[in-house]
């Protein structure tokens, strides 16, 4: 399979319809979970304006485990309940930070985010990582990228089989 870059419509709803396509297309008959993060954190990443960081963090042994993802090197472990991410592993709750630095316990891995959207990943009914994507715009997420993401997501769990991950629950 081939990849050529795009030029992506500048109306957001718009964009996301072809980004869930897109991420339809790379993981038809992929069902490794590592294989198709890494291509959605990728996708979403070239194609998501103004944005500085984007990718997974996976369950391991109680906390998040830094997983897939583009841009700077990040936090490798986090706790549930610490921060934007261990807030939305814990609470099964997306959490979408107007302003990270107004968000208590915020973990700054890049000092350049200023804000962030976070969408838990579920298998077997139960969180198992999250999608993080940060940005140094305060206010950058709204509603529409939060409905969308989250049918990225929502994607992601019917096709990956994340029963076969390096990951564990506990």
């Amino acid at each position: 399979m081939s990849f050529t870059s795009i030029a992506y419509p500048d109306e957001k709803s718009a964009r996301y319809t072809l980004l869930l396509e897109q991420t339809r297309a790379l993981t038809d008959g992929v069902s490794h979970p590592i294989a198709n993060l890494a291509n959605v954190a990728a996708l979403l990443y070239q194609a998501l304006p103004d944005i500085n960081w984007c990718g997974f963090y996976l369950m391991d042994k109680g906390a998040l485990m830094l997983g897939p993802f583009c841009g700077l090197p990040a936090c490798i472990r986090i706790p549930l309940g610490r921060g934007v991410c261990g807030t939305a592993a814990k609470s099964d709750e997306i959490q979408r930070v107007y302003d990270v630095h107004q968000f208590p316990g915020h973990i700054a891995c890049d000092s350049a985010s200023n804000s962030e959207i976070v969408i838990p990943l579920h298998f077997g009914g139960s969180v198992i990582g999250v999608l993080d994507i940060d940005s140094p715009t305060i206010g950058r997420f709204d509603e529409t990228d939060q409905e969308n993401l989250l049918s990225i997501v929502k994607h992601l769990e019917r096709c990956c089989c994340f029963e076969h991950t390096l990951y564990t629950l506990d």
